[in-house]
């Protein structure tokens, strides 16, 4: 058995869902993808794929063996890069996972520019603001809101995304601007579906007393972009990334609800997986990620220096490290 051409073999049925879809990808027949899988399910004595007439599907043991075989197979190709010029190495697939939100409003523009700055890079981009797993949905980064406790990523802050609550001037017309965040229950409140707070709005007075008030909402969105709408068109007060809807508060169109008061800040990461090799594309997407909410002033500060940002430092040079002994 050739092994590292079974490997690819079945990385790549994994990758496109098929043997055949494979077989055509690799310049192969699909009986002798389908021969290089099986060879390995007999050497290793275990079942990794779960076949019907329908579709390809990882067993347990599957999914981490699948992990294993394309960093070997991204390290052997990064090795061919790395004795080529650096446009070789800027170049192949880079799949990325984003808030839909964020997107839509602002990181298309990020996206557009990377992309006319590294063209040899085809951009696989998933916008979603539901929970990504960036192992399972086999990413090569991904951006994520909030505190982040998994030590199979690597973890790079980003910066610290200011917040607030939003609401039309014709809401607050209606109904009242409230002055004390315990009016908020009275008021018709637009919540962000997948907030880890839930139905708690947190709140640091302007003299730094921490409080937290419990809301029912009138209405539950899990797009960020849809509920900004919602805010717009009267129907509420609404929770916002800051930087996303200054426009629309320098042009009057939304209004800040208890100004005096503020709402916690919303850490904002780059995360890739720790056990796969780092090419030189993912670094390169992450800097320029990093320079650009930095240039556009989207957060209080950015990834550099804080913690976040050396436990990343250390991480990526750790893992560059054994890459170097390991390749």
């Amino acid at each position: 058995m050739d092994k590292l051409s079974s490997l690819s073999g079945f990385v790549q049925a994994v990758n496109l869902g098929s043997f055949s879809a494979a077989a055509k990808l690799l310049g192969i027949s699909q009986p002798a993808v389908s021969q290089q899988v099986r060879a390995l399910e007999d050497d290793l004595g275990i079942r990794l794929l779960n076949r019907t007439t329908r579709q390809l599907s990882l067993t347990e043991a599957g999914e981490r063996y699948y992990a294993y075989a394309r960093d070997i197979l991204e390290r052997l190709d990064e090795a061919d890069r790395s004795v080529q010029s650096e446009e070789a190495q800027m170049s192949g697939p880079l799949s990325v996972g984003l808030p839909l939100g964020f997107a839509e409003t602002i990181l298309s523009d990020f996206l557009i520019r990377f992309k006319k700055d590294h063209p040899g890079i085809l951009l696989d981009v998933s916008l979603s603001d539901q929970f990504v797993d960036v192992i399972q949905q086999r990413l090569d980064v991904a951006i994520r809101m909030g505190e982040i406790e998994d030590d199979r990523l690597i973890v790079r802050r980003l910066g610290l995304a200011q917040r607030c609550l939003v609401a039309s001037p014709d809401y607050l017309d209606k109904r009242g601007r409230p002055v004390h965040p315990d009016e908020l229950p009275d008021h018709d409140y637009l919540l962000y579906k997948n907030i880890a707070t839930g139905n708690r709005v947190p709140f640091i007075s302007p003299i730094g007393e921490k409080l937290s008030i419990k809301i029912t909402p009138t209405m539950l969105v899990n797009n960020s972009s849809t509920l900004r709408r919602a805010a717009l068109a009267g129907l509420g007060i609404a929770l916002s990334n800051r930087w996303l809807i200054e426009p629309y508060l320098r042009t009057g169109d939304l209004e800040v609800v208890l100004p005096q008061w503020q709402y916690p800040p919303h850490p904002v990461h780059a995360v890739y997986p720790s056990n796969r090799f780092i090419p030189l594309k993912v670094r390169r997407f992450v800097d320029s990620l990093y320079s650009f909410f930095e240039d556009e002033g989207a957060f209080q500060y950015a990834g550099k220096p804080d913690s976040g940002s050396r436990d990343f430092q250390q991480r990526e040079d750790t893992a560059l490290a054994s890459d170097a002994v390991t390749a």
